[in-house]
């Protein structure tokens, strides 16, 4: 589902995220499901109880669950509940009370924070069994549709091919160094040199061309290597074991404060009963169903979306960087994790926690529904307030990036913001630009970036691309 508010194309997150709503289905003892992964085959002689929740203990003990504490704990609650006698199915309602503590009636049409963990809890099983895991005998999925560990054997079939294909490779034989006097009285010797030096430089030209390809996809795959300013900007993040969280903003909830002109308190949107307050307003029924079903949808523009395409662009591979949107974020991923924010408050409510201590604030004149900068402590040649001005020809906007410890001091936190999605866009450019953090860099006199906030002016030119200019900033190198 694609819609236009004010000039914003907006993206249904749920087409993206939500796997298919699980049923009703009931598990019969003894049947199995059936698999379309080449590499293993039905258990045919169940293993005992002890064996699978052994496998489920090394799996959830692995590097790939190591960082993500609530992740570990859906494994383990559904690998305990599959080994129980009778088979039973394992429900998302039970696993979003029992793993992420929701109520036990909570809407699941309107949370879907189950679904969302099993996409990435599925991807870290398979990822386990073709790296740690790869000489496990037996392994197990986590079929889509249902959230029941289905165990398997692997295939003896691609076990006896992997064998047979090691025992036919070529083998490496010595050749000894020909007398001379042989080599004259044997003129074929000649050709078999000729034929050795031959491939001999054929295999060195090849290693070095795989050697430059290779060193070539690796500064692609790294764009921050080689480049000594994004490099230091970036090091905690990027160098670091510790997760990484890029949070998109919830344009729904923006969207819906426009139409009711009531703020969402940030206490309400964690309770995932944003809606609640819509029934006490004075409004009609049917405004009430539409914001309803607004608020049914997770709605992204494009400039947010591309603002966290530009920080994955920066590590494309990692498995520390993590790829969630503000309505399934948790709270004590923010208290563990790196964070970074993409969006104001107005839409990703979690900016609340950070506001307070911010010297530039994005708000909205609730008259004319503008938004603006405000700067609370101006300093000499800086203005208090800056207003996006759009006119015939260009659009004049702001960005704000702010660089902070995260609410526990155990890691770092991102805010990056603009008065519309393009200027979000515009601080995320700026934070990945070589040339703009090296310039930033010598601005400040610093070689490490201490902790910072920037206030960007940012033009576009019909309909051209952005151009960003520092109007302010603020350094706190005591906070680090």
């Amino acid at each position: 589902m694609r819609s236009r508010i004010g000039g914003a194309a907006l993206i249904d997150c749920r087409e993206q995220f939500a796997e298919a709503r699980l049923g009703n289905a009931i598990c019969q003892p003894n049947m199995a499901r059936t698999s379309n992964n080449p590499l293993t085959a039905p258990v045919d002689d169940q293993p005992s109880v002890e064996e699978r929740w052994a496998l489920i203990e090394r799996v959830a003990g692995s590097e790939q669950f190591i960082r993500s504490a609530r992740l570990r704990d859906f494994l383990l609650y559904v690998g305990k509940q599959s080994l129980k006698d009778g088979c039973p199915e394992i429900h998302e309602q039970e696993i979003g009370a029992k793993v992420f503590g929701r109520p036990a009636s909570y809407d699941r049409s309107q949370d879907n924070i189950v679904r969302v963990n099993a996409t990435e809890l599925r991807k870290r099983i398979d990822s386990y069994f073709v790296s740690a895991g790869v000489h496990e005998p037996l392994v197990f999925e986590i079929p889509r549709g249902g959230y029941k560990p289905v165990f398997r054997l692997r295939s003896a079939a691609v076990e006896n091919n992997s064998a047979q294909g090691l025992e036919e490779a070529p083998q490496v034989v010595s050749i000894p160094i020909a007398d001379s006097t042989v080599v004259r009285s044997h003129p074929e010797g000649h050709l078999s040199h000729f034929l050795w030096a031959t491939v001999s430089l054929v295999l060195a030209i090849t290693s070095g061309v795989l050697f430059q390809q290779n060193r070539s996809m690796r500064q692609e795959l790294y764009s921050w290597q080689g480049k000594p300013a994004v490099n230091a900007f970036w090091a905690d993040f990027l160098h670091s074991h510790q997760e990484t969280d890029i949070v998109l903003p919830d344009s729904s909830v923006g969207l819906s404060e426009e139409i009711t002109r009531h703020p969402i308190p940030l206490s309400e949107y964690l309770n995932h009963n944003p809606m609640s307050r819509v029934q006490s307003l004075d409004i009609s029924p049917d405004r009430k169903a539409d914001l309803d079903a607004i608020f049914g949808h997770n709605l992204v523009t494009f400039g947010d979306v591309r603002a966290a395409q530009q920080i994955l662009a920066l590590d494309p591979r990692s498995r520390t960087l993590n790829f969630t949107d503000s309505r399934f974020f948790l709270a004590d991923s923010i208290k563990r994790n790196n964070v970074i924010l993409i969006g104001g408050k107005k839409a990703n409510p979690w900016v609340y926690l950070f506001d307070e201590q911010m010297n530039f604030s994005l708000d909205e004149d609730t008259g004319t529904q503008r938004m603006f900068v405000a700067n609370r402590h101006p300093q000499a040649g800086e203005q208090s307030t800056y207003t996006a001005a759009p006119n015939i020809n260009s659009l004049v906007g702001y960005s704000v990036i702010a660089y902070l410890p995260n609410p526990s001091r155990t890691g770092n936190a991102i805010i990056l913001t603009g008065t519309d999605s393009d200027g979000t866009n515009a601080a995320a450019e700026f934070l990945t630009s070589e040339e703009q953090l090296e310039k930033f860099r010598k601005t400040i006199h610093a070689d490490r970036f201490p902790y910072f906030e920037v206030l960007l002016k940012t033009s576009r030119l019909s309909g051209t691309s952005f151009n960003a200019e520092l109007v302010a900033y603020r350094t706190y190198p005591g906070e680090h």
